[in-house]
Formats: structure tokens, sequence, C-alpha cells
């Protein structure tokens, strides 16, 4: 391959040959997609280490110790959703059963108000588990755009410059037409990892939603089993 041919495919010597206008758009889709590649990377890591610390919770719920052993050691305030659910349902079970026994209408408030309390933990973790995916959405869809703006900029310049120069030689306009692509190829490079990270992150987190959903289910079932009876101090039942 000649010198000449090297340079051409150089993406340094493009973007230093390019007009200004087609140096914007390269440097923007160099810059989306870095923050789309910091974004994969911070949600492939938050994912892998939620899903982890799941897995060792419901390992621990399904062992058979108490809801409130596994309570104690997660834990006032816990990190995860998971546990901070199973804290929440049983910090208000405790509350109502220190005035009494519930009577059926007691009981149904109760009921309610857990639920309301996880509904609502539930809406904010999932709003938390998207955050970032806005990002990757903007950068899949508009990149292929903004580097095609940045071609058919380049080779309205390379048309210009036959009509000036009066040479219809391709060698003459062969360089302004690969700056004029290289924008193209930048918006694909940028567009095609986003829109994959943003499919694959979008199933995870309605996963991940649907997870705590379950869980939400499972602790209100086992709330209204110790209301059908005594109230045991170790429930070893979820």
């Amino acid at each position: 391959m000649t010198t000449a041919a090297h340079a051409m495919i150089n993406p340094v010597s493009l973007f230093l040959q390019a007009d200004i206008v087609v140096q914007s758009i390269m440097i923007g889709l160099t810059i989306a997609s870095l923050w789309s590649w910091a974004v994969i990377i911070d949600k492939a890591m938050r994912f892998s280490s939620l899903n982890s610390q799941a897995n060792t919770f419901e390992d621990a719920v399904g062992s058979g110790r108490s809801l409130e052993d596994i309570a104690a050691q997660a834990g006032p305030n816990p990190v995860h959703p998971l546990p901070r659910m199973l804290v929440i349902a049983l910090t208000d079970w405790r509350e109502a059963r220190t005035r009494g026994a519930l009577t059926e209408n007691q009981a149904n408030l109760l009921m309610a108000r857990i639920d309301r309390a996880l509904d609502s933990l539930i809406a904010r973790e999932g709003q938390r588990v998207e955050n970032g995916l806005g990002v990757l959405s903007v950068v899949a869809t508009s990149s292929p755009f903004i580097g095609l703006f940045g071609t058919v900029w380049g080779i309205m310049n390379a048309f210009g410059a036959i009509a000036l120069s009066g040479n219809t030689n391709l060698a003459t306009v062969a360089p302004a037409i690969s700056e004029a692509l290289f924008a193209t190829a930048l918006g694909l490079a940028a567009a095609i990892p986003a829109y994959i990270a943003y499919n694959k992150f979008s199933i995870d987190a309605g996963k991940f939603t649907g997870r705590l959903e379950s869980f939400a289910d499972d602790l209100q079932a086992a709330v209204a089993r110790r209301l059908g009876g005594p109230a045991p101090q170790a429930s070893r039942e979820i």
C-alpha cells in the first residue's frame, strides 16, 4: 500500500485535512461515543453487582433462616433494594403488633401501607437502574444522522473543489470524499454499541424490576400469613 493510500485511511490525517464543520462533527461523535462507553461500562458493573447481591440475599432467604435474622444482618438501612424491602415490611409489621392484636380492618390497613411502601421503593429503584439509558438512546438514534450530515457536507465541498479546479480526476476529490465518509463511519461506530447496549440494559432493567415485584409479592404473602394466625417471632417461610 502506498504512502498516499496510508494517509488516506489514517484517521488522524482524515481529521486534520477535513473541513472545520466536518471536524466539529467528528469531535462531537467521538465525545458521544466515549460518553456512551462510559455509561455502558457503568451499567454493566452496576447490573452485575445488583444481581450478585440479589442472588446472595435470595439464597439467605431460602436457606430457612428467619426473616428477622436476615433483616438484622442487613442493618437498619440496607443499600440493596431487596433487603431494604424486607426491613420496611418487618418494621411496619412490628409497629402494628406493638399495639396489640389487630382487627381485620387494622390488618387490611397494614397490608395497604406495606403495599404502598414497597411499590414506592420499586418505582424509585426502577428509575435508578434506568438512569443513563437515555444517553444510549440519544447516541444510538442521532449519531448516524449526524455522521451522514458530515458526509453530505464533505461531499458538497468535494464537488465545489471540482467546480473550482475544473478537474474531474477522482484523485483530486478522493481525500475530501474519504474525510466525508469517515464522518459516517464515526457515526456508526458511536451508534451501534449504544444501540446494542440500550436494548440489553433495558431488558436487564425490566428483569430486575420484575425481581423486586416478585419479592414484594412474597413479602406481602408472608405478612398475610402472619396476620392469619399467631405472630411468630421467627418465621421461617417467606
